[in-house]
This record gives C-alpha cells, structure tokens and sequence, in this order.
C-alpha cells in the first residue's frame, strides 16, 4: 500500500514539472520581441527647414518668351548660380560675361521662365535649321514655335556661345573689345537676336544695376569701380533735375544709379503709374532714356 502512494505521488510530481515548462518558455518569447524601438527614434531625425525672408527686396516682372514676376534676391542668386560658367565662356569664346549673364536673366526671367523650368532653355534659342536635339513648343512671336531643349541649364549657356559664334550674322560682334558691353548689347538687337526695340536698353539696364560689368574685369584683368547708387542719389539732391528740354517739366532723363522707385518718389508718383505713363511692361530703364514723369 505504502509503494502505491509513494508511486502515485512521485507520478504527479512529474506531471506538474512537465506541465510548468511550455508557461515558462512562453514568457521569455515575449519579452525579446522589441519591434518598434526603430521605429519611435526615427522622426527625431527630421529637421525642419528654415526660411530666411530677405530685407529690401524689390519685385519686378521680366517679359520676354514668357511673363515672369521675379524679385532682386532671386536674381542675385541667379547671378551667383551662373557667373563661374559666364566667365569661363568669355574666356573661351570672346562673348562678356556681363552680357551672358543679362541676357540669361532677361530670356529665362532669372531662371523661373517657362522655356527655362521646362526645356532648360536661359537663351530663348529657337530650333532653326541645323538642330538635332530635343525641342519644346512654346508661343513667342507666333504660336507653337519650336525651341531647343537641354538635359541641364550649363548646356543651354554652352550652345548660346556656340550659337553667337557659328553664325555669320553676329561677326560683327567679334570685332567689339571684350568687354564693351554697350556695343554687345546694340550689336545683338542689330544682328536680329531680338525683335524687341528696347532689348539693348534691358540688357544694359540689368548689367549696371547688378554690376555684371565686374565679371568682364575679372577675365580681362582691368580694374573694376562698382556703380554707387548712394553716391549718385546724394549727387542728385545737390544737382537739378535734368529734363531733355528745359522749357518741358513733363520728362525725366535717366542718370546712373536710378531706379523707377528712386524716380517715383522724385515725382511722388506711384511705380506703376510711371510704367503706364511710359507704355513698361517690366522695371528695366537705362540711362539717358526719357520718361514722362507728369
């Protein structure tokens, strides 16, 4: 009787042993799984990025294949973008650097034109003849007409001096000193590069306002003076104003360093009433240009 009870016990010993187990397995499993510890330290990682608003930053809209509002800050940053490659091409091909750089400003509206943000074209180059690369049809003088497209801007730069260069109509350019850019600009409108009347004006108007005139010194090695506007606006408060007739109050003669803002607030006129007055349709003037101003 005695070895029955010690068998059955020893029996339900065993089993209580071997029933306990598979619980005690169970429990280590889950404390190892540790899935998203990963996952939670993740966005810590992610910065905001910081807008800086900039201070005295004046807006204009540059009309030439497209229309495009742009303010001096995003042209000055466009300057700063494509001035290492304006210079390396007057370098190469004799072009000044501050003509690349304003006619990129003018054709591309500093970068935001549609012809510049879809077909990377900053030179408003159309097709022509002997173009064997991609194309973009766009409205300018007549409708859908077709323009080169490039893979990246830098191209575009590389086949606007290729252009000047290969064609026999811009000779004449050639024979300008580098670093004339007034006879540049005349010589382009004059060679057929633009159809608009003013296009030397906004061209020179953009080179004397950003100082573009400092990347042809930097090639040719010829010492550069930056334009002043403060010494020129404080030269205007001691001078009279200069009309083209003496006996005609109604027109203003540009002088170096104006701006239509500086002119405005000389008339205590609205910008754009000057512009309307004067048939504008963006904020390039150039010096000696006459604008009614009553």
């Amino acid at each position: 009787m005695i070895k029955k009870i010690v068998l059955l016990f020893t029996i339900i010993v065993l089993a209580s042993c071997s029933s306990s187990k598979p619980a005690v397995a169970t429990t280590k499993k889950a404390t190892v799984q540790k899935p998203r510890v990963a996952t939670t330290k993740k966005p810590a990682y992610n910065k905001p990025v910081k807008n800086y608003p900039s201070t005295n930053n004046t807006t204009e809209v540059i009309q030439s294949t497209s229309k495009t509002v742009v303010t001096s800050d995003l042209i000055n940053n466009y300057i700063l973008q494509f001035k290492d490659i304006a210079m390396g091409n007057m370098k190469t091909y004799g072009i000044p650097a501050s003509i690349i750089l304003a006619q990129g400003i003018l054709e591309s509206g500093a970068g935001k034109g549609d012809l510049a943000i879809e077909a990377n074209n900053h030179f408003g180059i159309k097709c022509h003849k002997d173009w064997l690369g991609e194309s973009v049809r766009h409205d300018d003088d007549s409708a859908q007409e077709c323009f080169r497209k490039y893979p990246e801007a830098a191209e575009s730069y590389k086949d606007h001096a290729l252009f000047l260069v290969g064609k026999n109509r811009y000779a004449t350019l050639f024979t300008y000193e580098k670093d004339d850019y007034k006879s540049w600009a005349k010589g382009l409108r004059a060679a057929g590069y633009a159809t608009d009347p003013n296009y030397p004006d906004k061209l020179i108007s953009y080179i004397e306002r950003y100082n573009l005139h400092q990347y042809d010194c930097q090639v040719t090695g010829k010492n550069y003076t930056p334009i002043s506007k403060t010494t020129a606006s404080s030269s205007k408060n001691t001078t009279p104003v200069k009309n083209t007739n003496l006996n005609d109050p109604n027109l203003y003669e540009v002088q170096q360093g104006d701006t239509l803002y500086s002119i405005s607030k000389k008339f205590n006129l609205l910008v754009d009433d000057l512009k309307q007055k004067n048939n504008l349709t963006d904020n390039a003037i150039s010096i000696g240009q006459r604008l009614k101003v009553k």
